[in-house]
C-alpha cells in the first residue's frame, strides 16, 4: 500500500515532504492532485469528477485532463460537473445544462460553443435567442 501511494504521489507531482503527512496539511492544490490520483487509481464503471481542476497549475489541469480521457477511452461512464466552458469544450461528449436546478439542455458537444453554453448557464432559453444581423 505506502509504494502505490509514493508512486501515486509521484506519477500525479502531490507536493508533499512524505507518504506520511495528513492531507490536511497540503495545500488545497495537492489536496485536490491527492483525491484525484486516490479516485483515478481505482478500478471504476462510473468516475463521478465535480471541478476536478480547481485550484490546480497548468501542467496538473493538462495531466488531470489526460487521465479523464484515458478512463473514458478504457470504458469508464464519466460524469464531470465544472464551471470552466473550455473544460466542458474539450473533455465532454456531451452536455447538459443545469440553472436552479432545471435542464436548460443536453446536446452533443458538436452542437455546443462558450456563447450557448454560457447563456443557458445564466437561464436564458436558446431555442428563443435571435441570431442579431450585423450591418
Amino acid at each position: 500500500m505506502l509504494a502505490d501511494t509514493q508512486k501515486l504521489i509521484q506519477e500525479f507531482d502531490v507536493r508533499t515532504p512524505n507518504a506520511f503527512v495528513t492531507a490536511a496539511t497540503l495545500s488545497g492544490g495537492n489536496q485536490q492532485k491527492l483525491i484525484v490520483a486516490r479516485e483515478m487509481h481505482r478500478e471504476n464503471k462510473l468516475l463521478i469528477v465535480n471541478q476536478p481542476t480547481r485550484g490546480l497549475d497548468v501542467g496538473s489541469i493538462e495531466f488531470i485532463h489526460k487521465r479523464i480521457i484515458e478512463a473514458r477511452d478504457s470504458g469508464v461512464a464519466v460524469l464531470l460537473i465544472s464551471a470552466e466552458l473550455d473544460e466542458i469544450l474539450s473533455l465532454a461528449d456531451r452536455v447538459a445544462v443545469l440553472f436552479h436546478g432545471q435542464v436548460m439542455a443536453t446536446m452533443p458537444i458538436a452542437q455546443a460553443n462558450k456563447e450557448r453554453l454560457g447563456l443557458l448557464m445564466a437561464g436564458v432559453d436558446d431555442t428563443v435567442v435571435e441570431p442579431t444581423a450585423t450591418p
